[in-house]
C-alpha cells in the first residue's frame, strides 16, 4: 500500500477520535440520566417535573427548578435530592448518596483514563503510542495517589463532586445557613475599613481566611471543603471519628459514606461493616487501575493485538457500562432495605427505564442529554475502529 492510501484513514481516525474526546468532556459535564417521582400530593402546579433528580458522572444533583408563578412564591428551588431521600427512607431505602461512592469519586480519573486510551488508539506507531500511554497514565497515577492519600487531596477533586458531598449532608452548598458569602473587595471592603476606623469591631465574615498574612475570600471549592472539614470535626468532637482531619479523598469517602448510611438508620452494627467493605473496594479499584495502565502500555508494543483494540473498545462500551452500573445500584437500593424503615416492604427492583409504580408514587426513569452524547461518542468510535481495522488489513496486504 502507498503512503497516501495510509494517510487518509489515519487522518480520518484522528479526526473522529478527537471529536469523541470533545464529547467525552461534555459527557462528564452534562446530566446522564434523570429520575422523577410524581404523586397526588405533589401537584403539577408546584412540581411541574415531580420530585426530580439528575445523575451526573460525579454525583447526583437537584433536578427541580424554582417555580415562578403569581400564586406561588419561592425564594429558591426545592432540593429534590433531599425530598426523594425523605420519601425513600420510609420504606427503608438508604440515601441516594450511598450509591456509587467509588464511581463518583474516581469519575475524573476514569474519564482521564479513557481519554489517554483514545490518544493511544489514534497513534499507529507502537513506540510513540507506548510513550503517550506511559506519560498519560503516569500523570493520572500521580494525580490519583495524591488525591486519594495525600494531605488535602480533596483540593485535587472536581468541585461538582465535592458539592454533591456537601449537599447530601443536608447542608447548603454555599454555606450552612444558605446565605450569601460576603465579599472582601469593592464597596463592602471600603465599608469595613470605614467602620473599623470609627472604632466599630468587625467580625471576620464567613469564608474569609488568612493566606500569607493577607485576608482573601475563599473560592467556592474551598468553601465546600471547609464545610466538610467543619462537619468532620464536629463528628470527631463527639467521638464518632478519631483520626484528625487530613483532607484526603480516602478519609473523606470513608467518613462520608458512614455518615450517609446513618442519616436515617443509625445502626452502627450494620454501618461499620459496610464502611470496611468500601475501604477495601477503594484499594482494589486503585490497584486495579494501576494494573490496567501497566497492561495497556505493555499491549501497545504492536498494532492490531487484543490489548491494542481495548484502547477503543473499552471507551466505546461506555453507555453499556453506565447502564449496567446504574441498574446494579438500583437493584442494591431495592434489595438492601433497612429494617428501621417506617413501612415493611418486600425487596424490589426500582424502574431502570420507563415508568413504574410504587404505592401512590409513579416513578419515571429516562436517559438525559448526557446519555445521548454518550451514544454519539460510542458511534464515532465504532466508525473509527472500523476504519482502523480496514487500514491494518491494507497494511498486511
Amino acid at each position: 500500500m502507498n503512503a497516501t492510501s495510509q494517510t487518509k484513514p489515519t487522518l480520518l481516525v484522528a479526526l473522529l477520535t478527537l471529536i469523541a474526546l470533545g464529547l467525552l468532556v461534555a459527557i462528564y459535564i452534562l446530566p446522564t440520566w434523570w429520575v422523577s417521582l410524581t404523586a397526588p400530593n405533589y401537584p403539577k402546579e408546584s412540581f411541574p417535573d415531580g420530585v426530580r433528580i439528575e445523575f451526573h458522572m460525579n454525583g447526583v444533583f437537584n433536578g427541580c427548578k424554582k417555580v415562578e408563578k403569581k400564586e406561588i412564591t419561592e425564594s429558591m428551588a426545592l432540593d429534590c435530592v433531599h425530598e426523594m431521600d425523605t420519601i425513600n427512607h420510609y420504606v427503608g431505602m438508604y440515601p441516594i448518596a450511598a450509591g456509587g461512592p467509588i464511581e463518583r469519586a474516581f469519575s475524573q480519573f476514569l474519564v482521564a483514563f479513557l481519554a489517554v486510551m483514545l490518544l493511544g488508539f489514534m497513534c499507529t506507531r507502537p513506540r510513540i503510542r507506548m510513550i503517550i500511554l506511559a506519560v498519560g497514565f503516569a500523570a493520572i497515577a500521580i494525580w490519583m495517589s495524591l488525591t486519594l492519600y495525600g494531605a488535602n487531596g480533596l483540593d485535587l477533586e472536581n468541585e461538582g463532586y465535592i458539592k454533591a458531598l456537601v449537599t447530601s449532608l443536608d447542608q447548603e452548598a454555599t454555606g450552612e445557613e444558605g446565605s450569601d458569602e460576603t465579599s472582601g473587595s469593592g464597596i463592602v471592603e471600603m465599608l469595613r475599613k470605614s467602620l473599623e476606623a470609627s472604632g466599630v469591631k468587625i467580625e471576620k465574615p464567613k469564608g474569609l481566611e488568612q493566606f500569607g498574612g493577607e485576608e482573601r475570600v475563599l473560592s467556592e471549592k474551598e468553601k465546600l471543603i471547609e464545610q466538610l472539614k467543619q462537619n468532620y470535626e464536629r463528628d470527631r468532637s463527639k467521638g464518632i471519628v478519631k483520626a484528625p482531619w487530613n483532607g484526603s479523598l480516602y478519609q473523606t469517602m470513608a467518613w462520608h459514606y458512614g455518615k450517609t448510611l446513618g442519616r436515617y438508620f443509625n445502626n452502627q452494627a450494620e454501618i461499620v461493616p459496610m464502611v470496611k467493605k468500601l475501604k477495601v473496594a477503594i484499594q482494589v479499584v486503585f490497584v486495579g487501575l494501576l494494573g490496567a495502565m501497566v497492561l495497556l502500555v505493555f499491549g501497545a508494543r504492536k498494532n492490531g493485538g487484543v490489548l491494542y483494540w481495548l484502547l477503543v473498545l473499552v471507551p466505546m462500551a461506555l453507555p453499556v457500562f453506565f447502564v449496567i452500573d446504574y441498574s446494579a445500584w438500583l437493584w442494591w437500593y431495592g434489595h438492601t432495605l433497612n429494617a428501621m424503615g417506617a413501612f415493611a416492604v418486600k425487596p424490589f427492583m426500582p424502574t431502570v427505564f420507563g415508568n413504574g409504580k410504587v404505592a401512590q408514587f409513579t416513578t419515571h426513569s429516562y436517559p438525559d442529554i448526557g446519555f445521548a452524547v454518550m451514544l454519539l461518542f460510542s458511534a464515532l468510535l465504532a466508525v473509527a475502529a472500523l476504519v482502523r481495522k480496514k487500514q491494518f488489513k491494507g497494511q498486511v496486504a
